[in-house]
């Protein structure tokens, strides 16, 4: 999946800085964000693959690693999770209120991994997102997240 063009990322965000999420950022993860479907409530995926400095120890990935890929997913789903809902042709600047991450077992960090997010609730500007990472088939952390849309004003309102 991650060969497909654009993500989400690249057709909302090209400039976006993050360092999870953002394409012009060099130095950072650079993930990449697939929407399955327009429905609102339809799944979100992305594909990654660890490089050796994100590892805790040998052949384990890093927990802050794994909890920045599954917020900047988890906040790409929650943006096209509005988009879809409200008939918007701009990605929201959407931030995260609160996130909780579960390590369910060590994330192997030599292959490729997989995360599938999908908003579960919304009203408003506040989107809930659940999600789960995948490794060969196996879930090894999952995560429930909050994420806000912000308006004018806002510091993050024009990020891109």
């Amino acid at each position: 999946m991650s060969g497909r063009e654009p993500s989400l990322q690249e057709r909302y965000a090209p400039d976006n800085v993050c360092f999870g999420c953002g394409q012009a950022n060099r130095r950072g993860l650079r993930i990449r964000s697939f929407a399955e479907s327009e429905d609102p409530f339809g799944e979100v995926t992305m594909e990654w693959t660890p490089q050796p400095h994100h590892e805790a120890f040998d052949q384990v990935l890093n927990g802050g690693i794994i909890g920045t890929l599954m917020d900047c997913h988890s906040n790409w789903t929650a943006i096209w999770h509005l988009m879809c809902r409200d008939g918007r042709d701009q990605a929201a600047p959407c931030l995260t209120a609160e996130f909780h991450v579960k390590m369910r077992r060590p994330t192997p960090s030599r292959q490729s991994l997989r995360i599938t997010a999908r908003a579960v609730e919304s009203e408003g500007n506040r989107v809930t997102v659940e999600a789960q990472l995948e490794s060969r088939g196996e879930v090894t952390a999952t995560c429930r997240g909050v994420f806000v849309a912000v308006g004018p004003g806002h510091p993050a309102y024009e990020r891109w």
